[in-house]
């Protein structure tokens, strides 16, 4: 029964580096766009949101004077 022996110190070296590049990369998604690719996203975002609110249906309130 011989078992892998792991340096601890790398071990944390090496999973430290890939948590620096899971957030390196998606701060890359997140800032690395031109101010017209923003504008263009949020320009998308409010036509979705207008074109869901146009389609709500609106239900009455209940008349709460009815006692």
């Amino acid at each position: 029964m011989a078992a892998d022996v792991v340096n601890l110190r790398q071990y944390k070296k090496t999973k430290a580096r890939a948590e620096k590049d899971r957030t390196a990369e998606q701060n890359r998604i997140l800032f690395g766009r031109t101010k017209a690719e923003k504008e263009l996203t949020r320009a998308e975002r409010e036509k979705a949101e207008k074109t869901l609110d146009q389609g709500k249906l609106e239900r009455p309130k209940p008349d709460d004077s009815k006692s």
